[in-house]
């Protein structure tokens, strides 16, 4: 072979080094989080039954955090992981009944990465709020391929899917599109389509995949893994909740699948020649939907024990990171943000302040002063949350955790705090808050002031972001029972018109089952409105809404039936 020249040579290796910095300066972010999948729903976990190779071989391939929490429930999680803050900053504080909105001054990853320079696409699950300016696209994603509300088969879907996972209505850049195929295999495949593009552009990109799946309903799930599962003895990862055998089936048929479409986007990525330079990462959003194994561990979604809210994390970056390292300081969602940021060269503005810190020196192995931290998860049904209640707060050695129930709106004052020395009892078997009470009024006192904190992050810390309408990028609004309020009296949805004008508001039915009338009021105006069983929509024309804040609200006669309330408001303007 001819010798190079030196000066040749010489700007050839720059050139190279150039374009490996380059690389390396802005890698590619794929960030996957399914939802209701368990810390014990994968082989590499010590699952003896699912099967998941290509989960397992990622796991392998990646450094990870093995002390690593999300919230309990769907929404938390996605606020905390999408800004790096406590979602309790955020507005966020259940998953429906309006109180899953994220405030829409929140700056969230999409909008860090996209401010510099990446295409941003989501792909499957947002549940952060349906209306403008609480989108995905609103938010900083370019390209959003999504269902609305918690999921499919949820009362946020349009009456037209009928429930369904197979062939169902999505929302692409927020137009209702038909589509054939399972929901799992259609956001993979649109997010695969997005990742091509944007290598063709040579831009680098941020895709976040969150599938529906595993989440319930279970009625439609892909059919042939399903016959594998319910053929098989499930009984030894079911912990005595025997009746849901059937369910645990199909939850692990939709697991399997999101399994193969990870080989398939691993495949592509290899495909495409930038393995090296492209961080993946793996997590749940909560705990299992069901009684399953943990691993270790006890609980499930809902609940503060380990069981319903330790997630793997796996990170896999050949440019820069060891397969195999592992770090057991402990860690939660809302260090994503900062760690994708500091990996993608990526700024935040001047007063953007977040909770979560990078892992990116724990991964790497390295070992800076990393100092002592507390984790702090807390949720529960309700307007806002209560001191004390559903919350638990973990130090590297111990967990101070109150189980009064996700659900409860309001805590029991007979349920009692517990504590964990959770490096020697990850079973949360042997409580010491008797013996260990110095360490628990400590750990307490930090809750109280944390608590204290996130409550005041801004005025009126807990009212709900309102939906807008009226200007040109917002002419319709989708009113559904996930985004409206509950009063005793009423269901109420708070808005705000972006300009004067008139408006027709459209109200669709599933099927009311008797004959009746409803009371909806719009900005202090009010409405009766007539159906029948025979009744699918009803339109009120012109409404005239004045600039400014103003609310919906339908009234709930005495004795209604669920059946006879509306499904739909669609508010469009005129």
């Amino acid at each position: 072979m001819r010798p190079i020249p030196v000066l040749f040579a010489t700007i050839l290796c720059f050139a190279s080094f150039s374009a490996a910095a380059k690389e390396l300066s802005h890698p590619n972010v794929v960030l996957i989080m399914t939802d209701d999948q368990g810390y014990g729903d994968f082989g590499v976990l010590g699952n003896e039954i699912i099967n998941t190779p290509h989960l397992d071989q990622l796991a392998r391939e990646s450094a990870s955090m093995t002390d690593f929490y999300v919230s309990p429930v769907c929404s938390p999680t996605r606020a905390n992981l999408m800004t790096g803050r406590y979602n309790y900053r955020t507005r966020v504080v259940d998953t429906y009944k309006g109180r899953s909105m994220m405030d829409p001054e929140e700056y969230t990853l999409a909008e860090a990465l996209s401010d510099s320079g990446y295409a941003t696409g989501i792909f499957g699950k947002w549940h952060l709020g349906d209306n403008y300016p609480l989108r995905a696209t609103d938010q900083g994603f370019h390209e959003s391929y999504l269902h609305l509300g918690g999921g499919l088969a949820q009362p946020s879907e349009p009456i037209e899917n009928e429930r369904r996972y197979t062939n169902p209505i999505l929302f692409h850049n927020n137009k209702k599109i038909e589509t054939r195929g399972y929901c799992t295999d259609l956001y993979f495949e649109a997010a695969s389509e997005f990742i091509d593009k944007a290598i063709d552009d040579e831009q680098p990109f941020f895709a976040y995949i969150a599938t529906n799946a595993p989440h319930g309903p279970f009625h439609d799930v892909p059919e042939a893994l399903y016959q594998k599962y319910k053929s098989m003895d499930l009984s030894s990862i079911m912990l005595g909740d025997y009746e849901y055998e059937d369910n645990v089936a199909r939850v692990f048929a939709m697991i399997e699948n999101v399994d193969e479409n990870i080989g398939r986007l691993v495949d592509q990525l290899e495909r495409r020649g930038v393995t090296r330079d492209t961080i993946v990462i793996y997590l749940n959003d909560n705990g299992p939907n069901s009684v399953r194994y943990v691993g270790p561990f006890r609980g499930r979604k809902g609940e503060i024990y380990e069981g319903g809210i330790r997630s793997p994390l796996w990170m896999k970056w050949p440019a820069r990171l060891k397969a195999g390292a592992e770090s057991d300081r402990v860690s939660a969602h809302y260090d994503i943000m900062p760690t994708i940021l500091e990996a993608a060269n990526a700024k935040l503005p001047a007063g953007v302040h977040l909770d979560g810190r990078s892992l990116l020196p724990l991964l790497e192995g390295k070992s800076p002063n990393w100092p002592e931290r507390d984790i702090f998860i807390q949720a529960h049904r309700g307007d806002e949350p209560t001191l004390e209640h559903n919350m638990m707060m973990r130090s590297q050695r111990w967990k101070l955790l109150r189980a009064s129930g996700f659900h409860n709106e309001k805590p029991d004052v007979e349920v009692p705090f517990e504590l964990y020395d959770i490096l020697a009892d990850p079973s949360e078997s042997n409580n010491l808050f008797q013996q260990r009470k110095d360490v628990a009024n400590a750990m307490l006192e930090r809750y109280h002031n944390w608590f204290e904190d996130v409550s005041n992050t801004r005025p009126d810390n807990y009212a709900p972001p309102r939906m807008r309408i009226g200007d040109r990028n917002n002419k319709q609004l989708i009113l559904t029972w996930q985004n409206r309020r509950v009063t005793p009296t009423s269901f109420e949805w708070l808005l705000q018109a972006d300009r004067k004008g008139s408006y027709d508001l459209e109200i669709q039915w599933v099927s009311p089952v008797s004959t009746s009338n409803l009371e909806i009021t719009i900005a202090e105006k009010p409405h009766s409105v007539s159906f029948n069983p025979e009744t699918e929509s009803y339109l009120i024309k012109g409404v005239g809404l004045e600039k400014g804040a103003f609310s919906l609200q339908m009234s709930l006669p005495q004795g209604y039936k669920k059946q006879d309330l509306p499904y739909y408001l669609i508010l469009r303007k005129s």
